[in-house]
């Protein structure tokens, strides 16, 4: 990684006061929509870091992509129950009132909400976490999952892809343990997988609209057939992602709070530690793509950085 990146003191606070926010897409007006988990909303920062209300999203609005002129939201349904000390704002488990997530419409004019998806071949979406559209009609998207006793992962948990119109659905991948934060290589060959608590990056190629092959350097106790790319150290949680023109993986990391870069072709990792325990997720924006818009999801933060690369281009 020879190019420069950014530290803490690199970075620009641009809000405050956002309710465990996630899912950041910076616009080509220089605003940047989000959802705010906790608050249950979707919200549009603009430039000067004025927000502004888009719509409301009961349950747990996660992973936000904009299809066009309407907002796909993986919704977890409200899995996660927050507490707060001393400004610190942090998800635990167990919301009785839980009874499984969907993948949302939302029409970012009105607020209109729908619910696109609630099943997958008869079974009903769990914690859909995060997503990624491919180009091509469909999406990616992660179900975080849910035990039986009620913390995240089991064997619900996995990669799907549907149809940005409602049309299909169909799994990808199982076995992959509490998956978060997803996206594709920027030519969209390769769909990177991050796993929350065991902090692992796995990569599939894409061979087609929902099908993933096996990966020729395939983890030989992975089912799923995904090839592992980075391994975090102990305390390295792992949530949502992104990926630069470069091809590498920028990762939200919690616990050791900060971004964790890593090397598309299996050369290692770098963490970058911020000031904020719980960096949840990253986007690239900005006149010509190198800023990064991290989520400080503990503090109720957005903020800024300069990035050495281009994020790669997102499909709409």
């Amino acid at each position: 990684m020879p190019d420069r990146l950014p530290t803490a003191g690199d970075a620009t606070t641009l809000a405050t006061g956002l309710r465990f926010p996630e899912g950041p897409v910076a616009l080509a007006d220089g605003s940047t929509i989000l959802t705010e988990i906790a608050g249950a909303c979707v919200t549009r920062i603009g430039p000067d870091g004025t927000p502004a209300h888009v719509a409301d999203v009961p349950g747990g609005p996660n992973g936000l992509a904009v299809a066009g002129d309407t907002l796909l939201v993986c919704n977890n349904g409200g899995f996660f129950v927050f507490t707060e000390t001393d400004g610190l704002t942090v998800p635990g488990h167990g919301n009785e009132a839980w009874r499984g997530g969907s993948i949302d419409r939302v029409d970012p004019s009105t607020g209109a909400l729908e619910a696109l998806y609630t099943h997958c071949h008869g079974d009903r979406l769990q914690a859909p976490n995060d997503l990624v559209l491919d180009g091509a009609g469909g999406f990616w998207f992660t179900d975080h999952g849910v035990r039986a006793d009620g913390s995240a992962g089991g064997g619900a948990a996995g990669v799907h892809w549907a149809a940005v119109d409602g049309s299909a659905i169909r799994p990808a991948a199982f076995g992959v343990d509490a998956p978060n934060g997803i996206g594709l290589s920027p030519d969209a060959t390769v769909l990177h997988v991050a796993e929350t608590y065991a902090g692992r990056v796995w990569s599939w190629p894409v061979v087609g609209p929902g099908e993933l092959g096996r990966h020729p350097d395939a983890h030989p106790d992975a089912p799923h057939g995904g090839r592992l790319l980075y391994d975090a150290p102990d305390g390295h949680l792992f949530d949502s992602l992104a990926v630069d023109a470069g091809g590498f993986v920028v990762v939200g990391t919690l616990g050791a709070g900060g971004l964790t870069v890593i090397d598309p072709d299996g050369g290692g990792g770098v963490h970058i530690p911020l000031d904020d325990p719980l960096v949840t997720n990253v986007c690239f924006g900005g006149p010509d793509g190198r800023t990064a818009h991290c989520t400080g999801s503990g503090w109720g933060t957005l903020f800024t950085l300069p990035w050495p690369r281009p994020g790669a281009p997102l499909h709409t």
